[in-house]
């Protein structure tokens, strides 16, 4: 192979000395033919992303209560089904454009306390199409096929702003986190009155968002921390926590939200004022039942 390359390079040479007409197209076809001995590099097929398709069968009820309940919303990100038991509008809504609840303004008042159940399915051919998609790529589909469903059946006119807000920051602690490492997957959340445990692909950035919930104002992830970690925080509540970043009011029985969040996870809540997007609902109806 070196004797061969020699051998072309003195004869380009010669022809640049005495031919340098054709020194620049020699130099050409010497250029190809190296291109061509060397193997392209293999490539990975890309499955291409699809444009969002629309719910073939969608049913919608309002939830009757059971005792013992849970709020529930299962959607696999590799097939074209969608259902949620006992859930809101405003919970849908979160689910559907990944915005927190405290994000969501101007919705009706029942757009929060009443409860509906939705089963929703797509043609199975839609399974084949998602099968190849990573987990990401499949929820955001299924986010947009949803999208299209509330937009359609609850009459939903929103927009964006972004409003200066009062928030936390959610920081490590000085002792450090205190995260839990797992590789399980697909999404958790188990959120009550006197706990909070979630798990996904970003892990601290959905804590935040429940985190929000409890302290009544928006929670926004300072900490640079990604990735997927088995995250459960347990407190005792306190109506006065909102008040008591700093832990010292504590219930006598355990720690508030704030004291826990240091001691169990390593992380804390700093209070800030931020300006934050938002989503204004316009206007929404009351979905008919078929």
């Amino acid at each position: 192979m070196f004797q061969m390359a020699s051998h072309q390079l003195l004869f380009a040479a010669l022809i640049a000395a005495f031919c340098p007409a054709s020194a620049s197209a020699f130099a050409a076809q010497s250029a190809g033919l190296a291109a061509a001995q060397i193997p392209p590099a293999p490539t990975t097929p890309q499955a291409p992303l699809l444009a969002a398709p629309q719910f073939d069968v969608a049913a919608i009820h309002l939830h009757i209560p059971e005792p013992h309940e849970h709020n529930s919303i299962w959607s696999s990100p590799f097939d074209g089904n969608f259902n949620a038991a006992n859930v809101s509008l405003i919970t849908l809504i979160h689910w559907a454009w990944e915005m927190p609840d405290t994000r969501i303004l101007g919705a009706p008042g029942w757009a929060g306390t009443t409860m509906f159940n939705i089963e929703a399915k797509a043609d199975p051919s839609l399974d084949a199409q998602l099968k190849p998609l990573t987990s990401d790529s499949g929820r955001q589909l299924k986010e947009k096929m949803v999208q299209s469903l509330l937009i359609d059946r609850f009459k939903l006119v929103m927009h964006n702003e972004t409003r200066e807000l009062p928030t936390y920051n959610l920081i490590v602690a000085k002792s450090g986190p205190k995260l839990g490492a797992t590789q399980a997957q697909g999404t958790t959340v188990n959120h009550s009155r006197d706990h909070i445990e979630v798990q996904s692909s970003n892990s601290i950035g959905l804590l935040s968002e429940e985190l929000s919930k409890e302290v009544g104002r928006d929670v926004i992830d300072k900490t640079g921390i990604a990735g997927r970690y088995d995250l459960k925080l347990k407190w005792t509540p306190d109506d006065s926590a909102t008040s008591t970043a700093n832990g010292s009011a504590a219930d006598a029985s355990g720690p508030s939200i704030f004291t826990a969040l240091e001691e169990q996870l390593g992380l804390k809540l700093e209070p800030a004022k931020s300006p934050v997007r938002v989503l204004v609902i316009d206007h929404a109806e009351m979905p008919s039942e078929n």
